[in-house]
């Protein structure tokens, strides 16, 4: 029997060691326990870094959707699959069981084939968090279509870019979105996305807010009466293992998105055995991750991962803010969720809040704390897990990527000891390494180095949609026979590994190697401070100085004395090779919108270089470029 639920600390070294000496062999076993295939594989594993070329389960056949869905009819057909939480708490929760899921994906699937989609036709989905988002993307796997989801909040332009790209030829939309007391005009984004995209031919529209929008004839078709009359009966399309599942557009530090793409049998395997592992699921619990379909946490952790397990996944449509601050820990307490995912950046502006926002509410039915997206900070760390694990949940901060397809690093909750701000040990499969800038590794503990991957994983993104070249360039070419994260890591006296920052997140000041991260979390303890954000500029002496972008909670505070507080603070916890040449305090920080600070912004202002700022289209916060500029010390 394979090890596919570790519980203890002992039990992950077991199979972490079996899974490096044996790794065909080991996912071999998981892949043929816990899955259904119509047909076996030829061979468990061809890779060969230097093309880069990875094949999983060669030329197995699958169908994704049976596994997430009809194979648990049988027991828990009117279990419920995925729990829908509105924007609104004025309006009800739904639970659509897996009998019900079933009905609609098949109904969607049919509708998409009537317009003509076939298996590996490129759909685009922009559709807000509601239940045809995920109806929408388990009918293309259903049909063998190619979904291409793009998050509700992307301008027109990113839209047209991501439709052009991958050459989608249908999309499926809402005539608007509910998110907190705004609504967002996605017919109208749409509309104007499409003036540049000839290839489009059909627009399926949900109806959500109810507003008057434009339709048009013979392109646009409303939703619902398409999939009222539609039957519940659509057999599955057979894929190979390595056919595409989807395409999932990340922005690239520059240049256009990449469309990372991945896999149909590799993928699935991976999502549903670290989903079972890093949040400890079992039989009735009720799990919720707060990200958005739109990223890649919402791909693996609220769609495939979880219904692959026949869990029960809530999917949420609103804010943390809305209508109030305890809008999450609410939620937790009405439908008693057991494990929460969630990102540090909501943590962290829900910290800075009154704690009665938590206090009113009933979270004991927690069992699981989870961060992603960004390494956590250890002030957020230490709110999250006394107010909202009250000590007893344990954290488990996940470190991944939307090219990894599934967590890479993370603590097994009750298994692995937690570190704050440690993403702790690799999950099975995963061999990481730490390399020098001449691209040797770095054996022994409590080194720092730049974070590779030596073996391929069944989730690893298999290309670039339309230019492997970029996907050989970007990610195998700075070192031989690895696969570069883009990340930096530290890995501590017991093997654990903390996510540094990016790699052009380190700062070279004269000739130390200077990691944000740690500094950032050092001025983040300041009670002042509530976040803050670190980049080089050049200097004449130290080569690069550092310079601060820091957001108060009191904006009245004395300025210059909090400056020279924030570096004391660095002298002491850092050293004084890391004290800040530049503070400069500001609202807000340019963050795209799955939270991440985007420091090419900062690194231009802080050197003086603002006459090309570059694209922020991808920000959640566009404006706050310019007051930034307007502030500069």
């Amino acid at each position: 029997m394979s090890n596919y639920h570790i519980k203890n600390l002992k039990e992950y070294f077991n199979v972490y060691e079996k899974s490096v000496k044996e790794p065909e062999v080991f996912w071999e076993e998981i892949a043929e326990e816990h899955f259904l295939w119509h047909k076996r594989w030829d061979n468990v594993l061809s890779w060969d870094f230097t093309k880069p070329e990875i094949k999983w389960f060669e030329n197995a056949q699958l169908n994704i959707t049976e596994n997430c869905i009809d194979r648990h009819l049988r027991t828990k057909k009117d279990q419920t699959a995925i729990l829908f939480e509105p924007n609104s708490p004025s309006e009800d929760a739904l639970h659509i069981s897996y009998g019900v899921l079933h009905d609609k994906v098949n109904q969607m699937a049919n509708v998409l084939k009537s317009k003509g989609v076939k298996k590996g036709d490129r759909v685009c989905v922009y559709l807000p968090m509601i239940p045809e988002l995920a109806y929408t993307v388990l009918a293309c796997a259903r049909i063998g279509a190619v979904h291409s989801v793009v998050f509700a909040g992307f301008s027109a332009s990113a839209v047209a870019t991501r439709i052009v790209d991958s050459d989608c030829k249908i999309v499926v939309t809402s005539d608007g979105a509910n998110r907190g007391a705004k609504t967002i005009d996605l017919k109208g984004i749409v509309d104007e996305a499409l003036k540049s995209c000839p290839g489009v031919e059909t627009v399926l529209v949900a109806k959500r807010i109810h507003t008057e929008i434009h339709m048009q004839s013979g392109r646009d078709y409303w939703l619902a009466p398409l999939t009222e009359s539609a039957s519940t009966e659509c057999a599955p399309e057979i894929m190979d293992a390595e056919d595409p599942l989807f395409i999932l557009y990340t922005s690239g530090s520059t240049g256009k998105p990449k469309g990372m793409v991945h896999s149909s049998g590799g993928y699935m395997v991976y999502t549903a055995f670290t989903f079972k592992n890093v949040f400890q699921y079992r039989e009735g619990d009720v799990y919720w991750c707060t990200a958005d379909i739109g990223w890649i946490t919402g791909h693996s952790y609220i769609l495939y991962g979880p219904l692959a397990n026949g869990a029960t996944t809530v999917m949420f449509e609103g804010i943390p803010s809305y209508p109030d601050c305890g809008r999450f820990w609410e939620i937790v307490e009405k439908h008693k969720v057991n494990q929460f995912y969630t990102a540090p950046t909501a943590i962290r502006a829900l910290a800075k809040e009154d704690l009665k926002f938590v206090e009113k509410y009933d979270l004991s039915s927690l069992k699981v704390l989870g961060t992603v997206g960004e390494p956590i900070n250890e002030e957020a760390w230490h709110w999250y897990n006394d107010n909202i694990g009250n000590k007893n949940s344990p954290i488990v901060d996940t470190w991944w990527q939307t090219e990894t397809g599934g967590i890479m690093i993370s603590p097994i909750p009750y298994a692995t000891p937690t570190i704050p701000t440690f993403a702790t040990l690799p999950l099975p499969g995963i061999q990481p390494a730490l390399m020098d800038e001449n691209g040797k590794e770095i054996a022994g503990n409590q080194v720092e180095g730049r974070l590779c991957i030596k073996f391929p994983w069944p989730s690893i993104a298999r290309t670039i949609w339309g230019n492997h070249q970029r996907y050989q360039d970007t990610y195998f070419s700075a070192f031989k026979n690895a696969y570069f994260t883009g990340d930096g890591a530290r890995r501590d006296a017991a093997g654990y590994y903390r996510i540094t920052g990016r790699v052009d997140d380190v700062i070279i000041v004269s000739g130390h190697n200077l990691g944000t991260a740690p500094i950032e979390d050092t001025i983040n303890e300041h009670p002042a401070v509530a976040e803050s954000a670190i980049v080089g500029f050049p200097h004449d002496i130290k080569g690069n100085a550092l310079y601060g972008f820091v957001i108060l909670k009191d904006t009245g505070a004395d300025r210059d004395q909090l400056r020279k507080e924030i570096n004391q603070l660095i002298s002491e916890h850092v050293g004084p090779i890391a004290k800040l040449d530049k503070v400069q305090f500001t609202d807000g920080l340019p963050k795209t919108r799955s939270g991440k600070i985007m420091r090419r912004i900062l690194r231009k202002i802080a050197g003086g270089d603002t006459s090309n700022i570059g694209d922020t289209s991808t920000l959640l916060n566009p404006e706050v470029v310019q007051s930034i500029m307007d502030e500069v010390i």
